[in-house]
């Protein structure tokens, strides 16, 4: 996994929106699913017959405190947890099965098999899953003569209305059709626009310190910066206020709310910037 993807996942999960959001797959010829998964910061698809045998597994050993589907009780809601979108063939998942965090109240399940393990972590992940995305809207072509569907003008007036406080379309969005000459690009681009960006962070200390700078580790447990000096800085989570600028959470915002109309006339809107 790269690290501006771990990124992304680490700056979905501190402003806890996106695992609540319904997302929205891409038409066919776009950018692929594969782009709504990096987008959401989800990793490859679970696992189902796994996550089928994980699910009794969870409820056994893991439901008391992280509630029955994972959404959180007395312990923390899973859907939402970096160690969990971080995890990569149970590397993040594994050891805090297995060893607990005895300083946060989990006791360690030594009894748990490597498969076990597994499932119970494939189960996760589809939670994860189920939580983030609707499913398929209407694509964007209709027939054979890819012709593209959505009133401009309806497109115009959503974009003032949702969009114009931080793009116009005689500045950052100039001829943005001209650079993106298959609609279904750019229909892609304005849903799921990728970051290549760290996200920046603000820490706040107990003494008052506040130190800002970029992300270089941020899960559950702990958060790690390069301040404006370019120096190292690290913190346990418990100890210091941690925020994120989340600069796609405008584009996040607006996937509960779009209408399949409403992503057509944009596209259609956008269309017309060349």
């Amino acid at each position: 996994m790269t690290a501006s993807r771990r990124f992304r996942l680490a700056l979905i999960c501190a402003t806890t929106t996106v695992a609540l959001l319904p997302a929205q797959e891409p038409p066919a010829g776009a950018r692929g699913s594969q782009s709504t998964r990096e987008f959401l910061g989800l990793g490859p698809a679970p696992d189902a017959a796994a996550a089928k045998k994980g699910e009794p597994l969870f409820k056994q050993n893991c439901a008391a405190c992280h509630g029955e589907n994972a959404r959180g009780a007395q312990g923390p809601n899973l859907v939402r947890s970096v160690i969990v979108l971080h995890d990569e063939k149970e590397k993040e998942i594994g050891p805090v099965i297995q060893n607990g965090r005895p300083q946060a109240g989990m006791p360690p399940f030594p009894q748990l098999s490597a498969d076990d393990i597994h499932n119970i972590s494939e189960y996760l992940k589809l939670q994860v899953e189920q939580a983030a995305n609707r499913g398929v809207y209407n694509q964007l072509y209709a027939g054979s003569k890819n012709e593209l569907r959505g009133d401009p003008k309806k497109g115009a007036e959503f974009f003032q209305a949702h969009c114009g406080s931080c793009h116009s379309p005689s500045g950052d969005l100039a001829k943005i059709a001209a650079k993106f000459p298959q609609a279904s690009l750019l229909q892609s681009r304005f849903l799921w626009p990728a970051s290549r960006v760290a996200p920046h962070v603000v820490v706040s200390t107990p003494s008052g310190e506040t130190v800002s700078g970029t992300v270089i580790k941020s899960d559950d447990f702990d958060v790690a910066i390069r301040d404006a000096n370019g120096d190292y800085r690290y913190w346990p989570k418990s100890q210091v206020k941690v925020t994120l600028e989340d600069r796609l959470q405008g584009h996040r915002s607006l996937l509960p709310l779009y209408t399949d109309a409403d992503i057509h006339n944009i596209t259609a809107y956008l269309e017309t910037l060349k």
